[in-house]
Order: structure tokens, then sequence, then C-alpha cells
């Protein structure tokens, strides 16, 4: 497990076809950067539906993702094409878990959800079926609450503090978000304390619609 790119920006107005909408998906690679409860210090989102705030402070994404769009777009994604804090090798969504908690430099953070990506990624690499493919293939990414605030630099060492006892992966809660609602695999996402709250909630009503 490493980094591979630590990035941070503002959000700012962009183009796509003549259309403005404003973004913090364009960040940039930094050296270091100080996390806190909310997030890393100069860094920010526009769209809260999304992103941002204590549950979804770092935003992490999968450096081996990178080749394999590479090589089916037939293109070069520079980092972080996904407006990610943290581009991270050997932490696919299939083996980390929800709950667990990793250090990262001097900060401490935990995994509560996998991220539910929006068309700002199609519209920033100007690929019309990106939503739709990272969708289709579950390589979203996700989100991690931050535990203890501290200082991280590019080369700071990931250390896996605690794994997760029911080991419920990242890829397992987006496959039955997007492609598996069923009621046995939602019960068993619930049963994870550490899920972030506003994912709970939508894995709480989308159960009860299956009971009714």
């Amino acid at each position: 497990m490493e980094i591979k790119s630590l990035n941070i920006g503002l959000p700012k107005t962009q183009m796509f076809r003549q259309e403005q909408y404003m973004t913090g998906i364009d960040k940039k690679p930094i050296q270091r950067g100080w996390l806190s409860k909310n997030g890393f210090e100069n860094d920010g989102v526009a769209n809260t539906d999304f992103h941002g705030g204590p549950d979804r402070a770092v935003c992490f994404y999968v450096f081996e993702h990178y080749k394999d769009w590479e090589q089916e777009f037939n293109c070069v994604l520079p980092f972080p094409s996904f407006g990610e804090n943290i581009t991270v090798s050997g932490m696919d969504e299939k083996n980390i878990c929800i709950g667990d908690i990793f250090q990262i430099g001097e900060a401490v953070i935990q995994i509560i959800q996998g991220r539910i990506p929006c068309a700002t990624i199609s519209k920033h690499n100007n690929i019309d079926v990106f939503l739709q493919r990272i969708i289709e293939t579950c390589r979203t990414g996700y989100f991690a609450r931050v535990l203890k605030e501290g200082m991280i630099a590019n080369d700071s060492k990931i250390i896996l503090l605690n794994e997760h006892p029911l080991k419920v992966s990242v890829k397992f809660t987006i496959e039955t978000f997007f492609h598996c609602l069923e009621e046995e695999r939602i019960k068993k996402i619930l049963q994870v304390n550490e899920l972030a709250e506003a994912m709970r909630n939508k894995f709480s009503k989308r159960l009860l619609k299956l009971k009714i």
C-alpha cells in the first residue's frame, strides 16, 4: 500500500461544451498537506450531495484503475483525474472494507463508504460514458472519515491499524447499491456500525421498500 499522488484543490468554474459548472474535481498534486476532521487544508468540494463533510473528508481512488481506463479509452489520465485526495496503490475496492482503520503519516482515517460517482467525472475527462462505466465496473473509489488529524506527505507510509471483523468490502457495498439490491446483502451492510450515515439512510430506505 502506498501513496501515488496526494492532491488538493478548491472549487472553480469549468466549461464543458459551452456549459459552465462549478466543481472541486480539478485538484493538483502536492508534497504535503494538513488533514483535519473536515478534510485537507486548502481543499474543497462544490457538490455537497456527493462529497465533503466529516463522513467524506478524504476521497481515495485506486492507482491500478488508471491503467485499465487508459487502455479502454485509449487516453492518458493525469493524477488526479477523479478528483481524489489520495491516489493509492494496493488498496482495491475488493480488499478494503467498511470500518477498516489506517494510519497515513500523522493522521488516522477510517473507511466509511464507497464513492457514489456523478457526471462531473465524465465532463472533467471529456468521456461521455465514463460515469456509466465506473458504475458498471464498481471502480468508484471510496471515502474516509478522520479519526486523528495530522500532516500527510506524498511519501507517507500507509499502515493498517485495524481490519474490521465483519469484512464488508467497499466493492460489496457498491455492487449492492447499484446492481444487487437484495435484502440479505443490505442487512449485511447495515450491520457495520461504522458505515457513513448518509449511506446508511439510503440503504435503510431501500430495505424498507423491499419489505413493502
